[in-house]
């Protein structure tokens, strides 16, 4: 735990090899990414015209972005290359990861209000001939 807290640890450009379960778990990761990716793609191709296709797509260009940096990253330990896996990087990728979990729970905080515009916007062109 101490060396998970100290500077040496995250700024560190050589930083040895990750040990085997940590790297599985990684993996596994990974993988929840890209499953999560095709299972996202086959929602937003059936909810092109709906209330939740914002949210639908952000969340798949959220799990594909993620899939692709983690299987490069994945990559990089596998292959001990010093300066591209270094640990910083999973430090900005998970500053990345909140920023657009933060945008995509904006998107789903904006779904009821959306609602209630569109069920406006139908009564009014009840009226209209």
């Amino acid at each position: 735990m101490n060396n998970l807290l100290s500077l040496k640890f995250w700024i560190n450009l050589r930083p040895g090899f990750m040990a085997p379960e940590y790297f599985r778990v990684f993996a596994a990761v990974v993988a929840v990414f890209l499953i999560l990716t095709f299972a996202l793609g086959f929602i937003r191709s059936r909810n092109k015209k709906n209330l939740y296709s914002r949210f639908w797509s952000g969340l798949y260009g959220f799990c594909l972005t993620n899939a692709i940096i983690g299987a490069i990253l994945l990559f990089f330990i596998y292959e001990s290359v010093p300066f591209l896996s270094a640990r910083f990087w999973f430090l900005l990728w998970g500053i990345e990861i909140i920023a657009w979990l933060v945008y995509i729970i904006r998107a789903l905080i904006k779904i009821p209000e959306r609602k209630k515009q569109l069920e406006q916007e139908k009564a009014y062109k009840k009226y209209i001939p």
